[in-house]
């Protein structure tokens, strides 16, 4: 289970505890909130220590990174717009060469 989950459904108790104690123990409507806020705050701090102390992130993130793969990959990328930018700038060089004479040729 995700540390989210245990978050959401711990504050959600948190909620109904407080709501339950506050009902019971309280008179007026002021303190029914601040009880209940305050119980709802106090679950939801607890349950975030708790994920701290007990969940392991370090085995989330020990997914290695293999640098050589991800440079090989980069320079196959540059290569390729290198050879793009040079079918790019013949291209280019063969539209400006091309001749007046040769455009009176050409009918549209």
């Amino acid at each position: 289970m995700r540390s989210e989950n245990y978050v959401a459904f711990f504050t959600v108790c948190g909620f109904f505890i407080g709501l339950i104690f506050s009902i019971v123990k309280v008179d007026t409507i002021a303190d029914l909130f601040l009880y209940t806020f305050a119980i709802t705050l106090f679950f939801h701090m607890f349950i975030h220590v708790v994920l701290v102390y007990f969940i392991n992130a370090n085995e989330v993130f020990k997914i290695s990174f293999d640098k050589n793969e991800h440079e090989e990959l980069a320079n196959a990328q540059v290569m390729e717009l290198k050879e793009r930018e040079n079918q790019i700038t013949a291209l280019l060089k063969s539209i400006n060469d091309f001749t007046p004479n040769e455009r009176e040729g050409v009918k549209r």
